[in-house]
């Protein structure tokens, strides 16, 4: 099996989901997102990066 590295994000919320679009109340909670300043690391992957793109205007991405 190969070993690569998984490449991962770090993406926290820093904007609230109250009154947002179901969908991209959705996609936040799909990133694992819960609260407002929370970080979490995902995986670097065109689904994931699809999630992001969507709720761009609620959260910090950063590169790990």
């Amino acid at each position: 099996m190969a070993t690569e590295k998984k490449t991962m994000m770090q993406v926290t919320l820093v904007r609230s989901m109250n009154g947002r679009l179901k969908n991209h109340q959705a996609c936040v909670r799909g990133l694992g997102l819960r609260r407002m300043h929370q970080t979490v690391e995902v995986e670097d992957t065109p689904s994931t990066r699809g999630m992001v793109n969507q709720v761009s205007y609620m959260v910090r991405v950063e590169e790990a």
